[in-house]
């Protein structure tokens, strides 16, 4: 990496190619599926590129590389996970699913949505935003903390706080 650092294309080509096992690896022991490890050594290479110059030639190039890739697998995870929630799997969910669904059941699950709705819009500013960017629109902290101008840690305490609140007052009602 030093090389490549240096300006030693071929270096630099070597050392990708050669990082790739080392990366499944550490994919691996975090857990990513099969499937997903090319997603974690794609991501992991793009990162590499993107912070090389912060590589210290005084230091393991295989610890530096595999903070690199654990911190990659960890987001693929994460990534996954919030798909899979959404996502159905069951091949047979929707012909074994009643397409008349009782009456009642949907009529008070759309009045607590309302409810909930409602409760949103009557938290101040900055926990609102928060439960919006963060909870229904699912951002990431740092997408919410770039759409919003605020840092992670006030977005996390505003969501936090709106969460209580919502809790309290919706619990409060029943």
């Amino acid at each position: 990496m030093a090389a490549a650092q240096a300006g030693d294309q071929r270096a630099y080509t070597r050392v990708l190619n050669d990082s790739v096992a080392l990366i499944r690896a550490v994919a691996r022991r975090q857990g990513v599926a099969v499937d997903a490890l090319d997603d974690v050594v794609q991501e992991t290479l793009l990162t590499v590129h993107r912070v090389r110059h912060t590589y210290d030639p005084l230091r393991s190039y295989d610890a530096w590389l595999s903070a690199i890739a654990a911190r990659r697998a960890i987001d693929v995870l994460r990534s996954r996970g919030r798909r899979e929630h959404r996502e159905v799997h069951d091949e047979f969910a929707f012909d074994t699913h009643s397409d008349r669904e009782d009456a009642s059941a949907g009529t008070e699950r759309a009045q607590e949505a309302l409810r909930l709705r409602k409760a949103i819009e009557t938290l101040p500013p900055g926990q609102r935003e928060a439960v919006e960017q963060l909870g229904l629109k699912e951002r990431s902290l740092a997408e919410a903390a770039q759409r919003t101008g605020r840092n992670t840690g006030a977005l996390k305490v505003n969501l936090h706080r709106a969460l209580k609140t919502l809790r309290d007052r919706l619990h409060g009602e029943s």
